[in-house]
């Protein structure tokens, strides 16, 4: 039979192309994914300033609160006490262990600064000049020269030191003497990390389970691994980057296996009479199922070879732009070796085979006697096994709906919002010559009505192959669905967020400064005339381990560092029991729900981890009211900024009296202080929105992915669906049908296909979109401009438009009495 698949497929070329197509893209896609997870899994980050010590000590990134299952990725860095140094340095085979202080200093073409004792980890070398000492620095990679006077702003503060010498190493780090460093960082008993030097000859896997041992709170790195030592958000980026390849991934193998399964059942669907002949002279039911499966693996092993070379650029491409928008890490190797493209391999063929046994079940069971009659007018809907997946797939979608709107609040409704697409979806597609059904019924008499004669005729063939007709139906509802859906949620969810931190946000404008802002700052907008209340604004993430059943996931709790403050302050929340002004030292402030939730109340204390792993306890305040799903903790700002990784403040929100214009005098405030710049409340809400947009437009880009994928579905079937028809077209021509009138029938016939498939697509969408939108807002109809789904049905119009039109024009250019063949 293998031997019989080969021939068919050398004259039947055009009846494989859609299934050729679709595994070559979806081999790209997957791989370019699979690229993704072995990239995120590996974080290979070569070490640069730390590159000289063969073994490299931080803290662990990571907390595991009581009773939680999954660790808390920490977004701070987690230091490394001097204690745990002295431990190290008496550990077998270690030579030296040297702690390095690490804090921001903007300046000399540096933006952070160490002590010198750390930069034998480099190593850097002395050019000239020597090593600093008080009031000096050692710069690197910049303009100055030794004797130059420089300033650097430290902590918010412009400091001038005399640089001493020029050292030759990685750039952007300026060294101070080990005396000064201590008293720049916030801790001097913390080291940022640890380098360990070894005795030339030593183990260094030996020494490295030796220390490993000292402390259950540090992590030890070798190798490639010390380069995420220098880079501390690699770690929640990695999490970030795994976490988006898999889902994605995910999602891309599954709308593959529906693409290729589409096309492999579209061809077998147009090959019944052949099917029929064969079993007519003899041909067994398993030598039919054996031909289908070979001419599927001959057409998917040469597309999968050729789908490895997109995968490849389209995997660095994702990265790349994953980079740019900080949810990769920029200085992380791509990684893409064998694995991803076993796994983009893997998957497609075993696509092509399941979706080639799906197809072949029927044909094979084709009686003899069906050669003699017409197999391209299918009169059956669809088989008991479709019938029962596409009853559970939409069971599903109707579970996930329940759950989205009773259970699920705020964000985390897109949770089972965003699986309840697919299986929507998925459903009725399976069951798509019913819908197709339904939905014709709705949209055949307006169609008639403003089409008349050529809309008559195209309403009976649509009519009499409404079952077939479903297959070009169906991919055009997938492409608006998915597409509908997600852009939407996105929308809506970004829009939810805003609202949520604009309703209760009271300050005017806002000092923002990367570098920091100075105490003292502070202090001086409080007195600018007309200003009513001034705070420093910073954020950072925790973890609440006492009492136990907090209401935040693996993710942690966001965190909100504000100053004390009365009734007017610039704090963005509505207080309903206690008060900010005591809002100082070790407090907190809880929204209702979280301290309802904890049993605590004003007077009350929680236990919790901060975001650089240090553990404090803290008298709860006050207590607001805030949006379920957008809940965020209160503490003051000092507290939160000193467990920070950098420790600075970078915004201070203010709030003026009403009538009062306090910007030109903030300006003239901001121009005495380097780096600080006046921005008004858009600022702060597009920053508060700024994780939330880089979230949407991953998805935004991702989703893209699949529309194109799904539109190749939609290009696949129609031109299929049509070319397959050309003996029809033949017989209207040779009874007097011009070429416009065939035209223009196929013009109405499209119409009515492209109304069907965005009707179903757009009530799958809605399956998602409402239940979601009431749980993340105030509304169950979903946000967003109305041109997102405007140019998505013009996309599908064009598409369905274009891949019926196009083939059959080229068709009717030749004669109505010249033979045609199958394909």
């Amino acid at each position: 039979m293998m031997r019989l698949a080969v021939r068919t497929l050398r004259f039947r070329k055009g009846g494989f192309v859609a299934t050729f197509v679709a595994v070559v893209f979806g081999t790209a896609i997957v791989m370019a994914c699979g690229g993704l997870m072995e990239t995120g899994i590996r974080s290979n980050v070569e070490p640069e300033r730390l590159a000289a010590a063969p073994i490299v000590v931080t803290g662990k990134q990571s907390h595991l609160r009581p009773g939680a299952e999954d660790a808390t990725v920490l977004p701070e860095r987690v230091g490394v006490p001097a204690s745990v140094v002295a431990k190290i340095s008496s550990v077998e085979g270690v030579s030296a262990a040297i702690g390095d202080y690490t804090f921001a200093a903007v300046g000399a073409g540096a933006t952070e600064g160490h002590n010198w004792s750390s930069a034998a980890l480099a190593p850097y070398r002395l050019t000239s000049g020597r090593a600093p000492r008080a009031g000096q620095v050692v710069a690197t990679g910049s303009d100055v020269k030794v004797g130059d006077r420089v300033t650097f702003l430290i902590k918010g503060e412009p400091a001038t030191f005399t640089v001493s010498g020029l050292a030759a190493g990685p750039t952007g780090h300026s060294f101070f003497s080990d005396r000064e460093a201590a008293r720049f960082v916030d801790n001097p008993t913390s080291f940022a990390d640890v380098g360990v030097l070894v005795a030339p000859g030593t183990d260094v896997d030996a020494v490295r389970d030796r220390i490993e041992a000292l402390d259950a709170g540090i992590t030890v790195r070798t190798g490639i691994d010390r380069g995420l030592a220098e880079h501390i958000g690699g770690e929640s980026q990695r999490v970030a980057l795994i976490s988006i390849a898999g889902s994605f991934g995910g999602i891309a193998t599954m709308t593959m296996m529906f693409v290729v399964a589409s096309a492999l059942a579209l061809s077998a669907q147009h090959r019944e009479r052949e099917f029929a002949l064969l079993r007519g002279i003899g041909t067994t039911p398993g030598q039919v199922r054996r031909m289908i499966l070979g001419e599927a693996l001959l057409v998917s092993i040469p597309a999968v070879l050729l789908g490895a070379v997109p995968g490849v650029f389209l995997g660095r491409f994702l990265f790349e732009q994953l980079g740019s928008h900080g949810v990769a890490s920029p200085v992380v190797e791509f990684s893409q070796g064998l694995i991803p493209f076993a796994a983009g391999a893997g998957a497609a063929v075993l696509a092509t085979i399941g979706a080639a046994l799906i197809a072949a079940r029927k044909s094979a069971k084709i009686r003899p006697v069906e050669a003699l009659m017409e197999a391209s007018l299918q009169r059956k809907w669809f088989s008991w096994v479709r019938l029962l997946f596409g009853l559970l797939f939409l069971g599903g979608g109707l579970a996930l709906l329940i759950v989205t709107a009773t259970v699920m609040t705020g964000p985390l409704a897109g949770a089972t919002a965003g699986p309840s697409i697919l299986c929507w979806a998925i459903g009725v597609a399976l069951l798509g010559p019913f819908w197709t059904k339904a939905v014709l019924l709705l949209w055949r008499w307006p169609v008639q009505a403003l089409t008349r004669v050529n809309g008559r005729l195209a309403i009976l063939n649509v009519s009499a192959r409404s079952v077939a007709m479903s297959a070009a139906v169906m991919p055009v509802m997938l492409a608006v669905g998915i597409s509908t859906a997600n852009l939407y949620m996105q929308t809506t969810q970004v829009q939810a967020a805003s609202e949520s931190f604009t309703r209760d946000l009271r300050a005017d404008a806002v000092l923002v400064s990367e570098a920091g802002l100075s105490p003292a700052l502070l202090n001086q907008v409080r007195e600018v005339a007309g200003v009513a209340s001034a705070s420093a604004f910073v954020r950072s993430t925790g973890v609440i381990d006492e009492p136990r059943n907090a209401p935040f996931d693996e993710e942690g709790a966001p965190l909100l560092g504000v100053d004390a403050q009365g009734q007017d302050g610039t704090a963005p929340v509505r207080l309903t029991a206690g008060s900010l002004s005591g809002l100082v030292g070790s407090t907190v402030a809880l929204p209702e729900y979280v301290a309802a939730k904890l049993d605590r109340g004003v007077g009350s204390e929680i236990t919790m981890t901060m975001g650089d792993g240090a553990s404090v306890t803290l008298r709860v305040v006050a207590l607001f009211a805030a949006e379920r799903g957008y809940e965020s903790i209160v503490l003051p700002a000092s507290l939160v900024a000193a467990h920070t990784t950098d420790g600075l403040t970078k915004q201070i929100l203010i709030r003026s009296e009403p009538g009062s214009d306090v910007r030109p005098a903030l300006v003239a405030l901001a121009a005495k202080h380097p780096g600080v710049q006046v921005a008004d409340r858009d600022n702060l809400v597009a920053s508060n929105a700024e994780d939330l947009q880089t979230q949407a437009w991953i998805n935004y880009m991702l989703v893209g992915m699949l529309i194109a994928y799904t539109a190749v579905s939609v290009i696949n079937t129609l031109v299929s669906t049509t070319l397959r028809r050309r003996r029809e077209f033949a017989l209207q021509r040779l009874t007097g049908s011009t070429r416009a009138q065939v035209l223009r029938m196929l013009t109405t016939e499209s119409t009515l296909i492209w109304l069907s498939g965005i009707t179903l697509g757009t009530l799958v969408a809605l399956a998602c979109l409402l239940p979601y939108s009431a749980k993340v807002s105030d509304s169950a109809i979903p946000t967003g401009p109305l041109w997102i789904y405007l140019v998505i049905v013009g996309a599908a119009g064009a598409l369905t438009f274009t891949s019926t039109l196009l083939p059959a024009t080229t068709t009717l250019r030749h004669s109505p009495t010249q033979p045609t063949h199958a394909d």
